[in-house]
Formats: C-alpha cells, sequence, structure tokens
C-alpha cells in the first residue's frame, strides 16, 4: 500500500507542468503501446487509435511489432477489409491477452456496412467479416437486423429510413422585414 501511494504521488508529480509523463520518449516500452494500440484499434468507432498513433514518435512506429499493428489498423480505417484480414492472419501471435478483439473488428465493419449499403452482396459480406461461414454469417446479419432475399443479395438497410427530417422554424418579424426593405430603396 505504501509503494502505491509512493507511485501515485511520483505519476501525480510527473502529470504537472510541462513535463508530462506521457510525452517522455524515455520511458517508451514497445511491447506495452502495442497492446494499447491493439485495445484501441476494438475500439475503433472512437477516435482512440488515431490518438494513440499521434503519441508514438517516427521512430518507434517503424519498430517492430508496432508496425506490425499500424499497417492493419489503417487498412481497418480505410475500408479496405479484405486486405485487413490477411494483414492480421500474418501477424495472429500479436493478438495474444486481446479479448473479443474480432468481435469489436465485426462490430466496426458491420456498422459501417449499415451506414453505407442498402444491399450487398453475400460472399462480399463474408469477406468483408473474414470469410465467416454461413452460420456466423446469419448470426451478425440478425444482430444487426439484415435480411437476405431469395438471390444472394443482403438487404441492409433503406437510407430513406434513416433520413431523418429536420423543422427549420424562421422567426421574422415585421418591424426587422421594414428596416431591411428601407436600406434596400436608399441605395
Amino acid at each position: 500500500m505504501v509503494m502505491f501511494e509512493q507511485m501515485r504521488e511520483n505519476v501525480s508529480k510527473l502529470l504537472k507542468g510541462i513535463k508530462r509523463y506521457q510525452f517522455n520518449p524515455a520511458l517508451f516500452q514497445t511491447t506495452v503501446m502495442a497492446q494499447i494500440l491493439l485495445k484501441a484499434l476494438t475500439k475503433l468507432f472512437h477516435a482512440d487509435f488515431t490518438l494513440c498513433k499521434c503519441m508514438i514518435d517516427q521512430a518507434h512506429q517503424e519498430e517492430w511489432p508496432i508496425r506490425q499493428i499500424l499497417y492493419p489498423g489503417d487498412l481497418l480505417e480505410t475500408c479496405r477489409f479484405q486486405a485487413f484480414w490477411q494483414a492480421l492472419e500474418e501477424n495472429t501471435d500479436l493478438l495474444e491477452g486481446i479479448t473479443n478483439f474480432e468481435d469489436s473488428v465485426h462490430k466496426f465493419i458491420c456498422h459501417v456496412m449499415d451506414i453505407t449499403y442498402q444491399y450487398t452482396d453475400r460472399c462480399l459480406l463474408s469477406e468483408m467479416l473474414g470469410d465467416l461461414n454461413d452460420s456466423q454469417l446469419k448470426m451478425w446479419m440478425s444482430k444487426y437486423g439484415w435480411s437476405a432475399d431469395k438471390s444472394v443479395q443482403i438487404f441492409i438497410c433503406s437510407q430513406e429510413e434513416s433520413i431523418k427530417p429536420k423543422n427549420i422554424m424562421e422567426k421574422i418579424d415585421f418591424d426587422s422585414m421594414s428596416s431591411i426593405s428601407i436600406m434596400a430603396f436608399s441605395q
């Protein structure tokens, strides 16, 4: 308990002033940063991954395993999902200790598909989700309320249903209009 209090005081001192702890390159640990980046990838809906990338200086971005994580992360951010799964397959050992990583990525991909497409091809969706088998694909489809028609098309959503109209009320009174018209005629 005493050691914890000492660490707390030390961190508190480091966080004060211009010499903040998180910008201290001498304390950078590659393995810890790799774990942080992988966890940030599971929260790609938010800006966590981008923020973490910005905290790494260029020299550390080229180190293993940071480089092996940044590349698939960039593929995910740019919606190149099939290439992401291929890159991930080459570095599966990096995912040890990251729980629900694939499910989090599936959620992100489904979210992107949900806001982008009305229809998609069943095979394409399976590839984008990492070559899922039919039962896994059906599970994700039911989770997002997507349905398959008799062909190979999957109905994702009607974009007309997701459009939300907004009523705009303009309040212009007679006095303001009369001053505008007087200025227009005086020119």
